[in-house]
């Protein structure tokens, strides 16, 4: 019996608060789950600094994964094997590019990305094929059962379905984190039924993608609306984005101390490679939200005021205060802002930030060799393949359309408390208000 043949004793499964199960039963993956790479997803938020904002949001990229792995796992087992007859090799490839497609995301990673340039996609491939744990356990399914299982997570396997089933507009990996991720803030705009979209879903007839039978384009209806819905309420809440702009600078202002020859009383040792822009693969996987959350708290009692500050702000959820912004329109305003601030000896790169958000709900038209994102096709009746937008209104209406979301965060508490003197805090007050009333207006 091969590697890749072997089974567990007994099916294993991991309790889950969406799925109710997750099951293994295969021992390649669950020699995966035992990684070091993989146990590291535990120590890596799902939703960064959201639960700032949704305090149930502490949950990780570890249950996350193991969600993607086991929705993939009942399409490609259940819905999809009366349509295909799975090569067994081919099964567990998606199976095992499903459970580590996360794998490279750094801390926080959205903002750690932004300041030091990190790619979480080019590290989960690294991961999959370096010298890695990760990278032991799937060579002993074959020499070249890695570089497969990268092919599918990098978009490029040949067989699209695979592919197309963990990375397209309705796929697990969005299933997952929308149900997830509903469930542990609390609200309920990420619901929709899964099962029943499990249960529509089809291979293509050309064998290289996903399509949906007409009669479930309801259900899809609905899934795209709580996606969209979930983006506005939760993903792009202003003040999640608040506290991501104090990491952002917090990072920033670590990166310009370092190169300004600054003596930490704390060294930073495993931020000193990014620091350095220089990073192996190893200190790659050695950082994570611990490591971080740790140096934010020695940081706040360094001498650089703009540091310590920051970090205090992020570990006591002492947030910076927005305002919506234009970026053509209120140039003039952050002009006058910034220099206001300037004035009270406030540093507005730190204290004054533009922060962007966009998402686009459902893409028409989207290339296929774009992200691997190409429009969602339903099964007619008559076996004809029409796109989603064509047959539902609700879809049509927000299809192709990208919202775009733009706050500008100054902090209201430096004028609350004094710390800006009354005249220049009665100035900057009366711009915001003058802002928020014409903002009000429209």
């Amino acid at each position: 019996m091969t590697y890749l043949e072997t089974r567990l004793p007994e099916v294993k499964v991991f309790k889950d608060p969406v799925h109710r199960y997750v099951h293994v039963s295969d021992q390649i993956v669950w020699d995966l789950i035992a990684t070091k790479e993989f146990q590291r997803l535990r120590r890596i938020h799902q939703l960064g600094t959201t639960s700032l904002t949704f305090h149930g949001a502490e949950h990780s990229r570890f249950n996350h994964s193991l969600g993607v792995y086991e929705i993939t796992r009942r399409i490609v087992e259940g819905t999809f094997a009366k349509e295909i007859q799975w090569d067994n090799e081919e099964r567990l490839v998606a199976l095992c590019a499903a459970l580590l497609h996360d794998l490279g995301h750094g801390p926080f990673s959205h903002a750690f990305e932004k300041v030091f340039s990190t790619d979480h996609e080019h590290y989960t491939m690294a991961i999959v094929t370096g010298n890695t744990e990760v990278r032991t356990v799937l060579e002993r399914a074959g020499a070249l059962f890695p570089e497969k299982v990268a092919a599918v997570i990098n978009k490029t396997y040949q067989n699209q379905t695979l592919v197309k089933l963990i990375s397209s507009q309705i796929d697990a990996d969005r299933m997952d984190y929308l149900l997830r991720d509903a469930y542990y803030t609390g609200v309920s705009y990420g619901n929709f039924d899964m099962e029943r979209i499990m249960r529509v879903m089809r291979p293509s007839p050309d064998g290289n993608g996903v399509i949906i039978k007409q009669s479930g384009m309801h259900a899809v209806e609905d899934y795209i609306v709580s996606r969209y819905q979930m983006y506005q309420q939760v993903y792009f809440h202003p003040v999640s984005r608040s506290a991501e702009v104090l990491l952002w600078k917090i990072l920033e202002r670590a990166q310009h101390l370092y190169e300004q020859g600054y003596h930490f009383e704390q060294t930073p040792v495993q931020l000193l490679p990014f620091l350095k822009r220089d990073v192996s693969l190893d200190e790659y996987i050695a950082l994570d939200d611990t490591v971080l959350m740790y140096f934010f708290s020695v940081w706040q009692y360094e001498q650089d005021l703009i540091l310590s500050d920051l970090c205090s702000r992020f570990l006591n959820r002492r947030l910076l205060q927005y305002i919506t912004y234009d970026s053509k329109e209120d140039a003039e305003l952050y002009a006058k802002l910034k220099g206001l601030l300037e004035k009270a000896e406030i540093d507005p790169e730190y204290y004054l930030v533009i922060d962007s958000t966009s998402d686009l709900p459902y893409d028409l038209y989207e290339p296929e060799d774009v992200g691997g994102r190409s429009p969602i096709q339903l099964l007619m009746p008559n076996g004809e393949l029409h796109e989603l937008s064509t047959e539902s209104p609700i879809v049509e209406a927000i299809g192709g359309k990208r919202r775009v979301d733009i706050k500008l965060y100054y902090p209201l508490d430096f004028i609350e408390s004094g710390r800006i003197s009354a005249p220049i805090a009665e100035e900057i007050i009366g711009l915001i208000h003058a802002h928020s009333l014409k903002d009000y207006k429209k």
